[in-house]
């Protein structure tokens, strides 16, 4: 089992849950909740997957909060 990070958001417009997976091009979906927003990632992985010629063009760090005044 592999598991990837995904960065979420919510689209104000509307009001779906937006994600996609940071340096896998083709790796994003959206959903009226969170858990379908999860199961359509989890497909679309899946399906970008049986494509063997897959290629991660970033690594995923992490996330920081700055702070503006």
């Amino acid at each position: 089992m592999t598991t990837f990070t995904a960065i979420v958001e919510r689209d104000r417009d509307t009001q779906l849950y937006v994600g996609y997976v940071p340096g896998f091009p083709g790796a994003h979906s959206q959903g009226e909740t969170l858990d379908e927003l999860q199961e359509n990632l989890r497909e679309v992985i899946e399906m970008l997957l049986e494509d063997e010629k897959h290629i991660f063009q970033t690594e995923f760090v992490g996330i920081q909060q700055i702070a503006v005044r």
